[in-house]
């Protein structure tokens, strides 16, 4: 398997870990529709969050939350409307950026909140 693969699978599981130790409920990992994937489904205080991970092993190209754009936003969107859909007790929607860095002298997370791009 490829580093960056690696690299974002890794981010993943210390995603949820840290959502978890956040308030966090963990609903669903790696939710698929058709080619549409959302890293992590989750709850918090009634409110349903999609959660984009972004992880890098360094900044020297910049910082992981710069790897989102508007086309994977939309691939959320869309992916959001359909997991909604599918599952209609969800009233309020957030969509957020968990940004993980892994340096050497540590893991840093940035978390963003209630992102639309």
């Amino acid at each position: 398997m490829a580093q960056h693969n690696d690299t974002g699978k890794h981010g993943e599981n210390l995603a949820v870990v840290w959502l978890e130790q956040h308030g966090y409920q963990i609903l669903h990992k790696n939710w698929r529709y058709k080619n549409w994937e959302i890293d992590v489904i989750a709850e918090k205080a009634g409110r349903l969050h999609i959660i984009e991970v972004k992880t890098l092993r360094s900044h020297r190209y910049g910082f992981p939350e710069e790897n989102m754009d508007a086309k994977k936003m939309q691939y959320l969107i869309n992916a959001a409307e359909e997991f909604m859909e599918q599952d209609e007790r969800w009233k309020q929607l957030q969509f957020d950026i968990l940004a993980i860095s892994l340096l050497p002298h540590g893991t840093e997370y940035f978390l963003i909140e209630d992102v639309y791009l």
